[in-house]
This record gives structure tokens, C-alpha cells and sequence, in this order.
């Protein structure tokens, strides 16, 4: 009788991958960061760091649909790439907006940019951490992302008071804007590290 061999098909490195978005994810959001301390040049590099993302969250997805095992449940993998193509694009859109609006960064964008690249590289150690299937570190490090995007909240709504003084209706709207925007980003990625938890608790 001929003896049949099984063989199960290579696991992909989807962990790999997110981490590849989420560096590349860091590496915008620090570009943010610099257009918001005035490096008006950063707004292109920010927008070429969007579009290599964008790749590997095409990648990941292609990966997931034929993967025949995963390390985490494939919802959560596809969620924490969608979170953080998201993030990296509403980065962009901030920028663009600015542009648009013919608005320069102030003091208040530099600080929340600032928080919000603090955050990002947070949570590319957190999928460092799941990679090294380490759960406790990721949650640890989702818990501090969390705790950071706090602190964006408090500076948006510091700089809406402030623009109570602010004579120039067309400045108002502009700055406005932006300022929601920022805090809608810091949401998006506590909403991140929301998931981590998550994708960790489900495996209990």
C-alpha cells in the first residue's frame, strides 16, 4: 500500500508585514511632524510614505485571503492594517487640508502631530511584541498608546479655546478644521490599540 505524505502549506509572515506598514507608518507620521515644525518639504515625503503603505496593506490582504493558518484571527490582523492605513491618511489629508486652506502649522498642530508619532511608534512595538509572541508587552505598550492620544485631546481642546480669541473668521474655520482632524486621528489610533487588546483577549 502506498503511503501518502501531508504537507501543510507554509504559514506567511503576516506579523511581518504589519510590522513593514506600521515602520513605514512611523516613518509618515515623523514626516508629519515635520512639516508641522515648518519643513513645508515634508508633505511630499509624507505623501510617498503613504503610498508605500498602501502596498503593503494591499500585500497583507492578498496574504490573508489564501493563508492557511495566521497567528492572530485574520479580523483583527485586517483591522490593525486598516487602522493604520487610516492613521497614515488622515496624516495626509491634514496636510493636504493646510495646503488647501493656505494655513501654516502653529504651535498647537506641532504638539498634537508630535503625540500622535509618539502613539504610531507605540504600537509598531506593540506588533514588534506580537511577533516575539509576547501579549503582555503588546497590551502593555497598546495601554500607553492609549494614554498618549489623551494627551491630544487636552491640546485640541486647549487650542479650540484659544481661538475664542481670534479675530480672523477665515483663520478660525481653517485652524478649526485642523485641530478636529488631529483629535480624530488620535482616536482612530487609541481605536488601534483598542484592537490589540482585543486580538489578545480573544485568544484567552
Amino acid at each position: 500500500m502506498t503511503q501518502r505524505h501531508w504537507f501543510l502549506p507554509d504559514a506567511p509572515d503576516l506579523l511581518g508585514i504589519l510590522q513593514q506598514q506600521s515602520a513605514i507608518t512611523v516613518e509618515g507620521m515623523d514626516e508629519l511632524v515635520a512639516w508641522a515644525g515648518g519643513d513645508a518639504s515634508a508633505a511630499d515625503r509624507l505623501r510617498a510614505c503613504e503610498h508605500k503603505a498602501d502596498k503593503r496593506k494591499r500585500e497583507l490582504r492578498e496574504t490573508l485571503t489564501t493563508a492557511f493558518s495566521t497567528p492572530l484571527e485574520p479580523e483583527d490582523i485586517y483591522e490593525l492594517s486598516r487602522g493604520l492605513d487610516d492613521i497614515l491618511n488622515n496624516a495626509k489629508n491634514i496636510v493636504g487640508e493646510a495646503e488647501a486652506m493656505q494655513t501654516a502649522p502653529d504651535g498647537a498642530i506641532a504638539e498634537m502631530s508630535a503625540e500622535l508619532a509618539d502613539g504610531t511608534k507605540l504600537l509598531a512595538e506593540a506588533f514588534t511584541m506580537f511577533a516575539q509572541d509576547d501579549r503582555t508587552a503588546a497590551t502593555a505598550l497598546a495601554d500607553r498608546a492609549v494614554k498618549d492620544q489623551r494627551h491630544v485631546q487636552h491640546r485640541y481642546r486647549a487650542a479650540m479655546s484659544a481661538l475664542i480669541k481670534e479675530q480672523d473668521l477665515r483663520e478660525v474655520t481653517a485652524r478649526r478644521e485642523l485641530y478636529r482632524r488631529l483629535a480624530r486621528t488620535a482616536d482612530t489610533l487609541a481605536g488601534v490599540a483598542e484592537r490589540v487588546w482585543y486580538s489578545v483577549l480573544k485568544e484567552r
